[in-house]
């Protein structure tokens, strides 16, 4: 029977339960702090392109005839989700709390999409170029910090 400490582990500790190395695991790095300050800065720069663009399709919803015609009610049905999955969007970037990188991951594609289409939208919608730019610029923003978590 080998005795305690025998295996190269601390006696008195199972040797499944001490790092090997320590600090972060083998072959993980932290980052520079140029890495964090890019992080940060995406990560602001798309919480703010997603507010203005809520903003935006909020206004753009409410400017069309709710009794207009299917591609009215086409546009501002699309404006009115665009204007919450941005603002959700929002929120999710400006937490503090540790979350999961694919559930950012998800959401930021999920507002580029939504964007995307809603821009579409408001390109077949007379007045509405500004509010399709500005889903655009959001989809851009949320596609250059979506190139950050990779």
């Amino acid at each position: 029977m080998a005795r305690p400490g025998a295996s190269g582990a601390p006696s008195g500790r199972s040797r499944w339960f001490v790092a090997r190395y320590p600090g972060y695991p083998h072959g993980v790095t932290s980052p520079t702090s140029q890495q964090l300050y890019r992080f940060l800065e995406d990560r602001f720069a798309c919480a703010q392109a997603c507010t203005e663009c809520a903003r935006a399709c909020a206004v753009r919803a409410s400017l069309v005839d709710p009794d207009g015609t299917e591609c009215h009610e086409r546009v501002r049905r699309l404006g009115i989700m665009c204007a919450e999955v941005c603002d959700a969007t929002c929120h999710v970037l400006c937490e503090e709390s540790r979350q999961d990188e694919d559930e950012i991951r998800v959401r930021l594609e999920w507002c580029r999409s939504v964007c995307l289409e809603c821009a579409r939208a408001f390109d077949e919608h007379p007045g509405a170029e500004s509010a399709a730019a500005t889903c655009r610029s959001c989809a851009d923003a949320c596609s250059e910090f979506l190139r950050c978590l990779v």
